[in-house]
Order: C-alpha cells, then structure tokens, then sequence
C-alpha cells in the first residue's frame, strides 16, 4: 500500500505541459536500444587495457579486432562515456647548464643554521593558466622553512623579485650581521 497521494493524469500533464495525447504516444512507444552497445563496450574493454590510448589508437585497435568502424564514431563514443586519455606532458629542462660562463659557487651549501634569518632563499618559477602565464617570486627562511616573502605579476621584470623582496624584508626585523648577496644575473 503506498501513502502518497495519487496525482490525476490530467493534472500530472498539465503540471509537466504535455497533451495527454502525448503522454500516451510516449508510454506506448517501446525503448530504443543503444545502436553502440556493442561497439561501446569493447571500446572500454579496449581503454581498460590500454589506459594510454587515445581514439586514434583505439580505432585502430578495434579495426585489428575485426570492427568496421569510423574514427569519428569513436571519438564520439569516448567523449560521451569520458574515455578520452589525458596526455603526460613531455618534461622540459628549462634550466641552461651547458655554457662557458663562471659558475658562482654554492656559499650556502656548508651552512650550519641554528636560528631565523640566518641564510634567506629565493625562487622564480611560472603558474601556467587557462589562457595566459604568471610569474610567482619567493623568498624564503631556509632554517624555519617558511615563506617570507612573496610576488605575483603577469610579467617577469625585475619588479617582480623587488617586490617579494620588500614583504620579507617588512615581515621580518633585520638583525645585525644579515647580509645579502646579489649574484650578478
């Protein structure tokens, strides 16, 4: 036994403004099977085995195992069920080490720190966007490990470094015997 309240027909279809005459052309039309079952699921069967292929590959894959089909189709298919693989980026060395300059040595590397603002660092690095390319310039404590200092801009100018280099010099109290060391560029 149901409690709900049953809702007259008339009142279901004009609450939902379909003609009645069309509700039961609709109900009395039998489902349409998927003309991609099969197809679709082999094309999962193929993407579970192979994670790393795209449509091209998968066409041709279900080409070998005997399918008949267009590569159009199979990107349609991939799209709707979200099989689409998601490329890794090829990693790129942005840093030029191959070159005939003087290379200044590594004053920080034999470094006992025992308190704050003993040794600062600093870091450029870009954030990649939907449409464009940021720059963010840190400095950091190297004994707390802490973000001290930090900017964001749009371009990579010398304003950049200057700015994250005043927040940390305002957040944190110069002490005697601080030094900087600017390496030339």
């Amino acid at each position: 036994m149901s409690l709900a309240t049953p809702i007259p027909l008339e009142r279901l279809c004009r609450l939902s403004e379909v003609s009645r005459a069309g509700y039961y052309s609709w109900q009395s039309t039998p489902p349409v099977a998927d003309p991609d079952l099969d197809l679709r699921d082999e094309i999962q069967r193929i993407a579970l085995e192979f994670p790393s292929y795209g449509w091209p590959r998968i066409t041709a894959e279900l080409k070998r195992r005997g399918w008949e089909v267009n590569h159009k189709r199979v990107y349609r298919i991939m799209c709707e069920d979200n099989l689409l693989c998601l490329r890794r980026r090829k990693f790129v060395v942005t840093t030029a080490s191959n070159h005939s300059r003087p290379v200044n040595p590594n004053l920080a590397r034999g470094m006992m720190l025992t308190d704050l603002n003993q040794l600062w660092v600093a870091d450029i690095t870009y954030i990649r966007l939907e449409t464009e390319f940021v720059y963010l310039a840190v400095v950091l404590d190297a004994y707390s490990r802490r973000v001290i200092g930090w900017a964001l801009d749009r371009s990579l100018e010398e304003e950049l470094t200057l700015a994250a280099l005043r927040m940390a010099l305002d957040r944190r109290i110069s002490v005697p015997g601080l030094r900087s060391a600017v390496v030339p560029g």
